[in-house]
C-alpha cells in the first residue's frame, strides 16, 4: 500500500510538471500576447494570452518551443498638414482681390494592432521582439499619416474637407480602417485648423466652370466657322482645278472666253 501511494504521488508530480510545462500562458505577462513557434509544428496560428487556458503537448519536447511576448499598446502620432483646395490657385486667380484657398491643420491620431492578426504579422515580417514590433508599428503609423494627407488633398474629397477640418472625422476613420485592415480603435482628433472660405470657393468653382464652358462653346463655334470657310475654299479650288483641266483639254475654249460678250453671241 505504501509503495502504491509513493508511485501514485510520483505520477501526480510528473503529471503536474507535464501540465505546467505544456501550459504556454505562463510565458506571457498579464495583458500581453504571445506568439508560439515550434520546430515540429511551425508557428501556432492562435495568439497566446495570459489567463486563457491552452495546453500544447509538443511543448513537452525540450527546446522545441519558443514563445515571444508582445505588448499591443496603442500607438499615437501627432500630425500637421497644409495644402490648397483642388484647383484653388486657379480659382483664386480667377477671383482676384488677394483671395486664397489654402488650408492647414494639426491633429493627432491613434490606433492599435488587432490581436488576432499578431501571429500572421509576426510570421510575415519576421518579428520576434517587442523592439521589432515597435519599429513595424512606427512604419505603419508613417503609412497612415501619409494616407491622411493624401486623403485631405484628394480632389474627390474636397467637399468632405470642410467637415474634417471642423472635427468630423468619421469618413476619414472609415477609410483608414478599410485601407489598413491590421488596425483597430483608430481615431483622429483635429486640434487646430485654418479654414479657407468654402462658400466663395464653391462660387468661384461654379463661375470658372461656366466660364470654361462658354470659352469651349465659343471655340467650337469659331472652329465650325473656320471649317466652313476651309470647305468653301476647297470647293472653289476643286472648281478651278476642273476648269483648268477643261481648258487644257479644249484650248479653244480659252479663246471663246476671251471674246467680248457681244462677239461670242
Amino acid at each position: 500500500m505504501k509503495k502504491f501511494l509513493i508511485t501514485l504521488f510520483i505520477l501526480i508530480i510528473i503529471g503536474g510538471a507535464a501540465f505546467f510545462i505544456g501550459w504556454p500562458q505562463f510565458s506571457v505577462p498579464p495583458g500581453d500576447y504571445g506568439v508560439l513557434r515550434s520546430k515540429t509544428h511551425g508557428i501556432d496560428p492562435l495568439p497566446l494570452r495570459s489567463g486563457e487556458f491552452r495546453w500544447v503537448w509538443y511543448k513537452l519536447i525540450p527546446t522545441n518551443v519558443t514563445i515571444d511576448a508582445f505588448s499591443l499598446a496603442p500607438v499615437q502620432r501627432e500630425i500637421s498638414a497644409q495644402g490648397v483646395l483642388p484647383s484653388g490657385n486657379v480659382y483664386a486667380l480667377f477671383a482676384g482681390n488677394q483671395v486664397d484657398f489654402d488650408w492647414e491643420f494639426s491633429a493627432s491620431f491613434s490606433f492599435s494592432l488587432k490581436s488576432d492578426m499578431l501571429v500572421s504579422l509576426a510570421d510575415e515580417h519576421n518579428i520576434h521582439t517587442q523592439k521589432e514590433l515597435d519599429v513595424f508599428q512606427e512604419n505603419l503609423a508613417d503609412g497612415i499619416e501619409a494616407f491622411i494627407i493624401r486623403y485631405l488633398s484628394s480632389p474627390a474629397n474636397a467637399d468632405e474637407l470642410e467637415s474634417i477640418l471642423a472635427g468630423a472625422t468619421q469618413s476619414l476613420t472609415e477609410q483608414a480602417l478599410e485601407q489598413f485592415p491590421a488596425i483597430e480603435n483608430f481615431s483622429c482628433v483635429v486640434k487646430n485648423a485654418r479654414f479657407p472660405d468654402f462658400i466663395l470657393y464653391r462660387e468661384m468653382r461654379g463661375l470658372y466652370e461656366d466660364f470654361i464652358a462658354a470659352q469651349r462653346e465659343l471655340a467650337v463655334s469659331s472652329m465650325n466657322r473656320n471649317a466652313e470657310g476651309r470647305i468653301n475654299s476647297l470647293l472653289r479650288l476643286n472648281e478651278l482645278e476642273r476648269y483648268g483641266e477643261l481648258l487644257t483639254k479644249y484650248p479653244i475654249l480659252l479663246q471663246y472666253l476671251t471674246l467680248p460678250r457681244g462677239a461670242a453671241e
